[in-house]
């Protein structure tokens, strides 16, 4: 959009949902994933992956999402992860928070929640610093978080 060098990157769609199919439970890809359809449940890129997620102005998800690049032009109701990079076009309708590294946002998009800057770099500065700080008892708290934090996914 508007000229911007740091577009997202044309990944080879190799996967099309179209406008008459709708798919109920949660979908996960690789490469690239554009859909006109509709989804009811929870859309994940493959973890590390350069997946592209395209949704267009008739496509609808109902669910999170979880992306390193999106272009979205239709609706999601739930919240949405775009690791990379997230373009909402001028019809896009986002109902949930929102968690992005990047963004570009057109005129006449519209988010019913929470914008959440994520940046990268500076979540491993932070990082970084914790390593330098650490004592044996914020040790032995952090293994704790890891083994709650799986037990909670599971």
């Amino acid at each position: 959009m508007w000229g911007s060098s740091n577009k997202i990157r044309s990944s080879k769609i190799e996967t099309l949902i179209g406008h008459s199919i709708e798919v109920d439970g949660d979908l996960s890809f690789s490469g690239g994933l554009h859909l006109d359809g509709k989804i009811k449940g929870n859309v994940t890129a493959e973890n590390g992956s350069q997946s592209v997620l395209v949704v267009s102005e008739q496509g609808c998800i109902t669910g999170d999402v979880s992306v390193p690049y999106a272009v979205i032009n239709g609706t999601i109701k739930g919240n949405v992860y775009a690791s990379e990079k997230l373009e909402l076009s001028h019809k896009a309708c986002i109902t949930g928070n929102v968690h992005y590294n990047n963004l570009e946002m057109a005129s006449g998009a519209s988010v019913n929640g929470n914008m959440l800057h994520e940046n990268k770099e500076r979540r491993l500065l932070e990082h970084q610093g914790k390593e330098v700080q650490k004592s044996p008892e914020s040790e032995q708290q952090s293994e704790q978080e890891l083994d709650d934090a799986a037990l909670a996914k599971s």
